[in-house]
């Protein structure tokens, strides 16, 4: 631990751990079990005390926030409001086509997590006087859903303490890795005080004796009513050594005192719960678990959607739910691929089709495999994709429904584009999607299926970028953007499209929308931070670039353009540091290692950067990054040769670079090799981007020395004509002295690096 800690409580029972909470004058924890609230049990009851008073002291810290604070809690729209319209809100659940993922979730988190901060900060400015820092408190962390286990490793890392403290619970070590290092690395412990002593229980005692013991029932009905988190020994024995008809009842009773005031969390954790514990796990049970179901993956909680999906699955009978019991199988398959498991996903949707002969089914898991043999697995098999994404267009064809018979074929067709893209067959893509555009609007009312339209819009966009056809692409994401201007992917496509025409101020200006209208994806401010460094903007680069580096540390390229920023802004120290820290996360990367070797040699530290780079070129000897810095470096120390040696390894390995053979040049030349040098410097001038100016004047100097007088007059004059430079009138000078007698020069140009 580097700084000021927040604080861990760990005991197996929860009665121990909330008195600890008690005797440090915590507050009273939320409960972050699963089965309370599901995804967000903790987060949400802690957002909804903490939100309120937020939007009452600074309502524009709340509007900054309110989409991803709305979409992790969506009933604090009766308090601050509702987000903005989209088009996937909009849409009736049966025509929906798009889904959201893992990432999405994560930045969500990290959004919700950048409000705590700033609520944290502002009422600490408010204060005037130190104070009582902000507080959270949160038990059985172990028992969350793994995406509220991720919120709390983010907020661990990311929470100063000295503003906002966070306090947490476990009985146990949680299952999710980065929680588990998260405690360790940010929290102390906490100690435990001693629990009292229960009174023995004396059946037969009277008034002002200890309480008569519960009966079995009484014992069952109080571990059903905590939702199953209790931890009381005796609660849980009741519970176990009730008959099993009396547990049924037990949780139908506390089902529908559920049900009647459910909220999204409800519907989420306890009634599911409790419906398929209850009487009919297969009727209620199923229906219960199928409407969480939908919940979550049309909110993108991939682990609670594989977790619902493989609990509604073994409430199923699987032939007389058959319907069901698939689409609770495909919901937890699809929901695989972006947590990184396609081949498990791949055995679901083989598994269907082995006990299925519904064409519906047999075009469903077709299309899934095909999309996961195109973009998924690595190397994709397009021809595989291919095979199976022709027979789902075929079994498309079954459908006889009016409005549902052209868009299976359609949304089939699309598939077939996609992977036509992937194969290189651009054509046959691009009259796919238009096809089916044209299609869908000819046989379809104009207000159903909207997000597949533009899904087939984007994909058209897309393939056309593909053909450089770049101004009707541009027209497509006109129209997209003014259907679904929520939607952050049209903005970033557009911005990318118009950073490569040229058009920076445009790019930004789509990136600035996307940013407004979504969670914090790091990979916005990275590439928003690119774009501002090209357009001089030079503070705002370096803020979006330390938010990336706030939320995911890992993110190597944001660590690399930052810290180049800052050597260029002569500020070697903090580049350093950044360097230093990305080195804990991957010690092995070449580019963190050069870095590491740059900011040295900047703060004069020349061993360490000698060291830096000899380790870069140990974990990978082709660096060539690292061969040019170890280069300079020996230059510099007046190591000519190991810099020319090092300089030559590095065109080996690129070819001809400007800048190399200018530097190889240099050091030649200092080394009084003029011929070679001459040499490097012609070739560097037939590049582009070389230095002309430079070039030409130092090459001038070795043609004087080597007694080619009327060659490197050439080169003056020529260097003289691209402009005025601060060492004009010395070459002017010079030019006049070689002019009028040709006399060899006396000296050179200075010792400047290489």
């Amino acid at each position: 631990m580097t700084r000021s800690s927040h604080l861990r409580i760990n005991a197996p029972r929860r009665a121990a751990r909330r008195s600890a909470f008690a005797a440090a004058g915590l507050p009273e924890p939320v409960s972050c079990h699963q089965r309370l609230r599901g995804p967000y049990s903790g987060v949400a009851p802690m957002l909804r005390a903490v939100v309120p008073e937020a939007y009452r002291r600074w309502p524009g810290l709340v509007d900054a926030h309110r989409i991803v604070l709305l979409y992790t809690v969506p009933e604090l729209a009766e308090v601050i409001g509702q987000a903005p319209p989209s088009l996937v809100d909009d849409t009736p659940h049966e025509e929906r086509t798009r889904y959201f993922g893992a990432s999405l979730i994560r930045a969500t988190s990290q959004g919700v997590i950048t409000f705590l901060q700033e609520h944290a900060r502002q009422l600490a400015g408010a204060a005037g006087a130190p104070g009582p820092v902000l507080t959270l408190a949160f038990d059985d962390a172990d028992q969350a859903e793994p995406t509220e286990q991720e919120f709390l490793a983010l907020l661990l890392r990311r929470a100063d303490p000295e503003q906002l403290r966070i306090a947490v619970g476990t009985a146990a070590e949680p299952a999710l890795p980065e929680l588990a290092e998260a405690l360790r690395h940010w929290t102390r412990p906490l100690p435990l005080p001693p629990l009292p002593v229960p009174p023995v229980e004396d059946p037969a005692a009277g008034e002002g004796g200890a309480a008569p013991r519960r009966s079995t029932e009484e014992l069952a009905r109080a571990h059903v009513w905590s939702e199953g988190t209790g931890d009381d020994p005796e609660e849980l024995a009741g519970y176990a050594a009730a008959e099993p008809r009396l547990r049924a009842r037990l949780h139908d009773e506390r089902a529908d005192e559920l049900e009647a005031g459910a909220d999204r969390g409800v519907l989420l954790g306890a009634l599911p719960y409790h419906r398929e514990r209850g009487s009919d796990p297969g009727g209620a049970g199923r229906r219960a678990l199928r409407t969480a179901l939908e919940i979550s993956v049309a909110v993108g909680y991939s682990t609670a959607t594989i977790d619902l999906g493989h609990r509604g699955r073994a409430v199923c009978d699987p032939e007389l739910h058959q319907l069901d019991y698939c689409h609770f199988s495909a919901k937890a398959a699809s929901a695989l691929v972006p947590i990184g498991e396609p081949e498990e996903c791949e055995a679901i949707y083989t598994e269907l089709r082995r006990r299925y002969t519904l064409p519906r089914v047999q075009m469903t898991c077709s299309y899934a495999l095909a999309i996961l043999y195109t973009r998924f697995f690595r190397p994709p098999d397009h021809e595989k994709a291919l095979e199976l994404a022709n027979n789902a267009r075929a079994l498309a064809e079954l459908e006889t429904d009016p409005v549902l018979g052209p868009v299976y074929q359609v949304f089939q067709d699309n598939g077939l584009a996609l992977i036509e893209m992937r194969r290189g067959h651009l054509d046959r893509s691009l009259r796919l999607v238009s096809d089916g555009i044209r299609r869908l609007d000819a046989e379809l009312p104009g207000d159903r299926y909207l997000v597949h339209r533009t899904q087939l819009l984007h994909n058209r966009a897309r393939v056309l970028v593909a053909l450089g056809r770049i101004e009707e692409a541009l027209a497509d994401y006109a129209k997209l953007l003014a259907w679904d201007p929520a939607f952050v992917e049209y903005h970033t496509d557009r911005a990318a499209l118009l950073r490569r025409q040229g058009d920076l101020p445009g790019a930004l200006a789509d990136y600035d929308r996307a940013i407004a209208v979504s969670a914090p994806l790091p990979e916005l401010f990275y590439n928003r931070a690119n774009l501002r460094d090209q357009l001089g903007d030079v503070a705002g680069a370096l803020a979006d670039l330390r938010y990336v580096l706030e939320m995911e540390p890992a993110e190597t390229e944001a660590r690399l353009n930052l810290t180049a920023l800052l050597l260029e802004l002569g500020e070697p120290g903090e580049a350093a540091e950044l360097a230093a820290a990305g080195l804990q996360l991957r010690p092995e990367e070449p580019r963190l290692l050069c870095t590491a070797g740059s900011a040295a040699h900047a703060l004069g530290e020349f061993d360490q950067a000698r060291q830096a780079f000899d380790r870069a070129l140990a974990v990978d000897a082709a660096f060539g990054p690292a061969l040019v810095n170890r280069a300079v470096l020996s230059y510099e120390q007046g190591e000519l040769d190991s810099a020319i040696g090092d300089l030559t390894a590095a065109l080996e390995l690129t070819g001809d670079d400007p800048d190399v053979l200018h530097n190889r040049g240099v050091a030649l030349q200092e080394a009084g090799r003029h011929a070679e040098a001459v040499r490097d410097y012609g070739r560097a001038l037939e590049l582009p981007g070389a230095d002309r100016a430079e070039l030409l004047r130092r090459r001038a100097w070795c043609l004087t020395a080597l007694g080619r007088a009327e060659a490197a007059e050439a080169d003056l004059r020529a260097c003289l004509d691209l402009g005025p430079g601060p060492d004009t009138a010395q070459l002017e000078q010079l030019l006049e002295r070689l002019a009028a007698d040709r006399s060899p020069l006396l000296s050179g140009p200075g010792s400047e690096g290489a």
